[in-house]
């Protein structure tokens, strides 16, 4: 974990209130697993006092850049959308745990399944599988066209099946429409999402053969386990006495590790 101000390279909007920013600078030297994220301060004048929490799109480390995809909808975020390209940003990190990828996967069936704002992680993490020779598919689900993203680069990396709630792109429903209407293969299965979204897939795969990983989406303090602000229990504890922290033992659990609520 270090803490750097980077330079915005480029920043522009993907979707309605989507932005994608593309940061440099020598932090993202230390990035390596996918899913873990990135502590902005937005406002280091003002009123917004705490950072945010955003999740890494991807990286590269010859170019010193990563890319973050994020939501404007709040005030933070809102004061990040409005900056441009030449402007500083104080980033923290990388931070949390990520997703586990066994280094031979040579033939392996992965899918990597997510849910709106949810999806951004799963493009380097989909990125990573294929280097070790994984098969991937992904299935994303979003509200409506309008919010959408990211289909065609994910159409590189292996089948994509796109699900939208009105219908406006891809097949009407969730993404466990999908999974339902067809037999998609899976050996691993790797998820970011909606709550109710990681309830379904916890049900559909928790006790079968196939493990299941995912990213828990949590509002954060101070991102890295001192704040207790990002805390969830274990499943295995009925007195809810024992928990974790979503933003230094996460955001990526094996699926029934944890309380999703």
């Amino acid at each position: 974990m270090q803490a750097e101000r980077m330079r915005i390279v480029s920043h522009k909007v993907l979707a309605q209130n989507i932005y994608e920013m593309t940061l440099e600078g020598e932090l993202v030297q230390h990035m390596s697993d996918p899913g873990q994220f990135v502590h902005l301060r937005v406002d280091e004048h003002g009123d917004t006092l705490l950072r945010r929490p955003i999740s890494l799109a991807d990286y590269d480390k010859e170019m010193r850049q990563c890319t973050l995809i994020y939501r404007a909808e709040g005030q933070g975020t809102a004061k990040l959308a409005a900056k441009r390209s030449g402007e500083g940003v104080d980033v923290l990190g990388p931070l949390g745990n990520g997703f586990p990828i066994p280094q031979d996967l040579a033939g392996e069936q992965a899918l990597v399944i997510g849910g709106g704002v949810g999806v951004p992680p799963l493009y380097n993490l989909s990125k990573q599988l294929q280097a070790c020779g994984a098969i991937v598919t992904h299935v994303l689900g979003f509200a409506s066209a309008d919010v959408a993203f990211y289909e065609d680069r994910f159409k590189q990396l292996g089948a994509t099946y796109v699900a939208t709630v009105d219908g406006s792109q891809g097949k009407q429903g969730f993404v466990t429409d999908i999974l339902s209407e067809r037999a998609i293969a899976a050996d691993r299965v790797y998820a970011c999402g909606p709550l109710p979204m990681l309830r379904a897939l916890e049900e559909r795969y928790v006790g079968s053969t196939i493990p299941l990983y995912i990213s828990l989406e949590q509002r954060m303090a101070c991102g890295i386990g001192a704040c207790m602000a990002c805390v969830c229990h274990l499943q295995e504890d009925p007195t809810g006495l024992r928990y974790k922290k979503i933003c230094r033992d996460g955001p990526v659990f094996k699926a029934g590790e944890v309380v999703l609520t």
